[in-house]
């Protein structure tokens, strides 16, 4: 079982007044951010606000280009990647992947940070590789070439590769991409119960009502700035839909979750997006 290394108090991650993006102009600005261990937070905004770019930066692939990043403290920067694999497991938007890869070779792939040529794969990586087909329900496809599935069970392929990493970390773009609405359903179940084993989650998502939905805390960007973050309950405001998705929503009680649910009542133009 994942066990968390940090305290009950400090931060899991921390950006310190980092900027980071492509080419001349940075898409994060001087942004400082901390996420709980334990936490399940959703990361909203318009297309090109920085969500996918907070994510790429939080798991060390996209460096800052000012500021600092910290992983229980420690510069994330002066960690060997391998360390931090075995802290953070990440699925990126559109995950690429050879030609043929069979789904056990692929979920197979998730447990790199723990081999070596001294230490080649074992009991423990079995155990694992199979833990993640049976709860991401693709066992029996396992000898299936990826690329003979539907979009939705390869999205589910690319989940159980991240889940056998074993991560107490899980940074997730999108992961409800290419899902039909039982799949979205499933796949968010899975997320919350990673969550109460004591996961800390961060996962981008474009369907609001599934992310006031499931997850306890959100984090609304625009333009490459955080707008709220917060539990959803004092995040979702009609002010801050307006400010950050350019509409008007009537903002209710989902009557079987408690959490905030949205009824958008009028566009207000077209979104500005960096």
């Amino acid at each position: 079982m994942t066990q968390n290394h940090s305290s009950a108090t400090s931060p899991v991650l921390q950006l310190k007044e980092v900027s980071a993006g492509y080419g001349d102009a940075p898409l994060l600005q001087r942004l400082s951010l901390s996420i709980a261990p334990g936490s399940f937070t959703a990361v909203v905004g318009a297309n090109g606000s920085g969500k996918s770019t907070l994510l790429r930066v939080l798991c060390g692939i996209l460096a800052p280009r000012c500021g600092a990043v910290l992983l229980d403290g420690s510069a994330l920067r002066s960690m060997r990647r391998k360390a931090v694999a075995r802290r953070i497991g990440y699925l990126p938007q559109d995950p690429q992947a050879p030609d043929l890869i069979t789904v056990g070779d692929l979920v197979s792939r998730g447990r790199y940070p723990y081999q070596s040529l001294l230490r080649p794969a074992g009991q423990d990586d079995a155990r694992a590789i199979a833990h993640a087909l049976r709860i991401t329900e693709l066992t029996a496809l396992a000898s299936r070439p990826l690329q003979s599935l539907s979009g939705g069970q390869r999205q589910r392929a690319w989940l159980a590769l991240v889940l056998a990493q074993d991560t107490e970390v899980l940074l997730l773009d999108e992961p409800t991409s290419f899902l039909d609405l039982q799949y979205q359903l499933e796949l968010m179940e899975l997320c919350a119960s990673l969550h109460r084993s004591g996961r800390t989650i961060i996962t981008v998502l474009h369907d609001l009502n599934l992310a006031f939905r499931y997850a306890p805390r959100i984090i609304m960007m625009k333009q490459g700035r955080v707008v709220a973050h917060a539990r959803a309950q004092q995040a979702v405001t009609p002010q801050t839909l307006r400010d950050v998705f350019h509409v008007d929503c009537r903002v209710m009680i989902d009557p079987l979750k408690g959490t905030p649910m949205l009824l958008p009542t009028a566009s207000l133009g077209r979104a500005r997006t960096v």
